[in-house]
């Protein structure tokens, strides 16, 4: 049962929660619309980043067979001097997109200078094809992180949108019903008192 605030019991204090009751209400039910489009929104791009997963993953497989071949043909210690030396910086842009309240994250591969720093004679082509493969892949880990960050924080608003549905639907709103119907009880009762003590002097006033 819901517990009745603790207020007086008058006409102004019963005005006054009606108003906040339909209040209340009007803010559960934005809530609850907010938080079905959340989960809806969150299962498509859960189905989506599945989807993209699932074909990182089988690219990746590619990617370490090809390279499976190119230490096969080559000698450690060249492989080794070749994927030491770096082939030029790469960094990482973000931008930010409001989906429903939630800022997620847009990750953006920033342009580098191309081309191989290793000799090509002391390397094998499979060490080239294999270094294209993974680069080819890096857009789409990149994406995949952002749509992981972007779950995760989607995750949480549905969280705290869900618990303020739960306070105002379980708590505040019956509270207020409560209390709104007590007042009312209570004034009832004031009135049918002072109704009953007017009938009586007006008795007693007909009587003299």
């Amino acid at each position: 049962m819901a517990k009745a605030l603790n207020v007086n019991p008058n006409r102004m204090e019963l005005s006054r929660l009606k108003k906040r009751l339909v209040v209340a209400k009007r803010g559960h039910k934005l809530l609850k619309d907010k938080q079905d489009a959340l989960i809806k929104e969150f299962l498509q791009r859960a189905r989506d980043l599945k989807v993209l997963r699932e074909e990182v993953e089988g690219e990746l497989r590619g990617c370490y067979q090809s390279f499976l071949l190119a230490r096969a043909q080559s000698l450690p210690a060249m492989l080794e001097q070749a994927l030491l030396l770096s082939s030029g910086g790469m960094g990482v842009g973000e931008r930010r997109k409001n989906v429903m309240s939630v800022s997620i994250p847009l990750y953006t591969l920033a342009e580098r200078a191309a081309g191989l720093t290793y000799g090509l004679l002391t390397s094998s082509g499979s060490l080239d094809v294999t270094l294209e493969k993974f680069e080819a892949l890096l857009p789409k880990l990149i994406r995949m992180a952002a749509e992981e960050k972007a779950l995760r924080l989607m995750a949480k608003e549905i969280e705290k949108t869900r618990r303020r549905v739960n306070a105002l639907e379980y708590v505040l709103i019956p509270s207020f019903i409560e209390t709104i119907k007590n007042i009312s009880m209570k004034l009832d009762e004031m009135e049918r008192a002072t109704l009953g003590r007017l009938m009586r002097i007006k008795e007693i006033v007909r009587s003299h």
